[in-house]
């Protein structure tokens, strides 16, 4: 087993051996906080040039199989881990996951200290880091390599993960809405849970227009995950203006919610190290019930949390919030027919305490029709 090095651009340097493919990775370092859903993680197309440091220390164990895919391929830039299984044992299981690295050349590492990387993110922020294995590079050209890598502010990456084609996810049963899907990085369980609900999903590619939505009369659109920086789409955000102005129900979830709020006005700033995991908590401020979520962001909305606020497109307000830190976890138009939050209600691998959103949708979209 090969000797392997975790590199981040500040210099700092964490030695352990090779897992998964041999070689050379870049992206931005982040950290996934959930004991489970490993699978989901790495076929998530919103961890697109990342390199993910998985905080729960065995990692590996169920193993892979094709029905819990996010997408059809492992996404992640690089897969750290402390101590991956030797065994796998589940009876869903179709193959080990090492394999499945080294089948999809997703560059890794393993026997690093994954709490002191967290820890140091923690502190230092996110930020870029490389993967080294089996090569001859010194210590020094190792950082130099990863300090040339591009950084994840200002990052156009959606045109990578995005659908070429649009495609359809029929309805369960008699279907009741039509809604136009917009492909920004989609999880395959966000159209499932649509469909289980009666809906008939247009899954459409990032650059449709909106004389491509009108095509296929929709009841409702949904602005889906992704990765990137929201503040390179410029063209989606006027897209959503437009949808906007015709007073078609709108639902956004993660990069879909800063695309929206970008759409009404706000900015978006980048996280210090960014939420990601299956544990994080959010209070939603009408009911004040918290919901422990889904999350996988490292942007984030400049909103008012405190009071409502005015669009050209009438009166809103902040309905979530982040209990760790305040960040903005959602908002809505309060005469218009839209809203969005940043966490992931689909959660395929858990928890599910904000399914409802999508049965929200679909009562908005009944509200519309009926009116």
């Amino acid at each position: 087993m090969a000797q392997a090095f975790l590199v981040l651009d500040d210099g700092r340097i964490f030695e352990g051996r090779s897992w998964g493919a041999t070689g050379r990775t870049f992206g931005e370092a982040v950290f996934q906080t959930g004991m489970t859903g490993y699978q989901e993680t790495l076929t998530d197309p919103s961890y697109h040039k990342q390199v993910v440091v998985m905080t729960a220390p065995h990692i590996g164990n169920t193993g892979i199989n094709t029905q819990d895919n996010e997408s059809s391929k492992i996404w992640v830039a690089g897969f750290v881990a402390r101590n991956p299984s030797s065994l796998t044992s589940n009876w869903r299981s179709e193959n080990d996951l090492e394999a499945e690295l080294i089948s999809q050349n997703v560059v890794g590492i393993q026997g690093v200290d994954t709490r002191a990387i967290t820890r140091h993110l923690r502190d230092r922020g996110a930020m870029r880091v490389g993967i080294f294995s089996n090569l001859e590079l010194t210590r020094e050209e190792m950082v130099v390599e990863v300090r040339k890598s591009p950084q994840m502010a200002g990052a156009f990456l959606v045109k990578d993960v995005s659908t070429p084609k649009t495609y359809v996810v029929p309805s369960v049963g008699k279907r009741k809405f039509v809604v136009a899907a917009l492909d920004l990085g989609i999880k395959a369980a966000t159209p499932r849970m649509l469909a289980q609900r009666g809906v008939e999903v247009h899954v459409m590619p990032h650059d449709s227009t909106f004389e491509d939505i009108q095509a296929v009369h929709p009841d409702g659109v949904f602005l889906s995950n992704g990765p990137g920086d929201p503040a390179t789409m410029t063209e989606t955000i006027e897209l959503v203006r437009q949808v906007l102005g015709a007073q078609i129900p709108i639902f956004g979830i993660c990069f879909g919610h800063q695309i929206l709020g970008r759409a009404l006005g706000f900015e978006t700033y980048k996280l210090q190290f960014g939420h990601r995991g299956i544990n994080q908590p959010v209070i939603d401020k009408n009911t004040q019930k918290v919901e422990i979520t889904a999350h996988n962001h490292g942007f984030a909305l400049k909103a008012p949390t405190d009071a409502q606020f005015t669009t050209v497109y009438g009166p809103g307000e902040v309905t979530h919030v982040c209990l760790n830190d305040g960040v903005v976890e959602g908002l809505q138009l309060l005469e218009g027919a839209a809203f969005s939050v940043q966490y992931h209600p689909e959660a395929a691998a858990g928890p599910h305490d904000a399914a409802y959103l999508f049965d929200r949708f679909i009562d908005l979209m009944g509200k519309k029709v009926k009116a």
